[in-house]
């Protein structure tokens, strides 16, 4: 793989792993995200999020948004490693 491509893939691997610590960190109420680290993250994965939450809005209480960004990125991922060089 180029190094260009390699580089895009490991974007798309490292922010995968945010978006994960981004959603189960959203399972803990007590957590204030305007204190650092957490506003960081937030800032960094909301802009992506609310892409797909203007897709697909919260049902129930229940956000959706993050399983199709999920699947957006691990498309994106998929096409960037089968580029041939």
């Amino acid at each position: 793989m180029s190094l260009l491509i390699t580089t895009l893939v490991t974007f798309v691997t490292f922010y995968s792993y945010l978006l994960i610590i981004r959603v189960l960190l959203t399972w803990f109420p007590q957590i204030n995200w305007y204190n650092q680290p957490f506003a960081a993250l937030s800032q960094i994965t909301d802009p992506y999020l609310n892409l797909f939450r203007s897709i697909i809005p919260p049902l129930g209480g229940m956000d959706f948004s993050p399983i199709l960004a999920f699947f957006a990125l691990n498309l994106a991922g998929g096409f960037l490693r089968a580029i041939p060089f």
